[in-house]
């Protein structure tokens, strides 16, 4: 009998795949559990579609990351921080400071976690932050920290 996996079934399909498996463990185990449901053409129809509108969706969601991209290449982000004399910062500026500056002043919405820091900036002037825009699509910002 084949079926259409609605959840993941370790060893058996993943989401959304056509398999074929035996009667008794469709009707017994998959059917009864909502597991998966029989692959009738309908079904098939109905899978199909809902498989093209996931894939629309992500090309959608790349478009605009590609967008955003080109957007903050665009952008520096400028950040005041207060710094001794040979221009070491007394803090540090990490990533959540570069996304609410990017918010308060250019109007950016970026998460932080997607904000690339490997190690939080700790001296002043240029730097060209990555960030993980899209799982395809990684930007840069261009950070400049100044004296206070």
């Amino acid at each position: 009998m084949k079926v259409i996996f609605l959840k993941d079934v370790k060893g058996k399909g993943k989401k959304g795949e056509v398999k074929k498996v035996s009667v008794g463990y469709a009707n017994n185990y998959l059917l009864k559990n909502n597991l998966a449901e029989e692959a009738t053409p309908g079904n098939l129809r109905k899978l199909k579609a809902q498989q093209e509108k996931v894939a629309e969706q992500a090309a959608e969601e790349k478009a605009e990351a590609e967008q955003l991209k080109k957007e903050l290449a665009d952008i520096t982000v400028e950040i005041k921080a207060k710094s001794g004399e040979d221009g070491r910062l007394f803090g540090s500026i990490t990533s959540k400071q570069i996304a609410e500056e990017l918010k308060k002043k250019h109007k950016k919405e970026v998460d932080r976690r997607k904000i690339e820091l490997d190690q939080p900036i700790r001296s002043l002037g240029h730097v060209n932050v990555p960030v993980k825009l899209h799982h395809e699509v990684t930007g840069t910002i261009n950070v400049h920290v100044v004296a206070e």
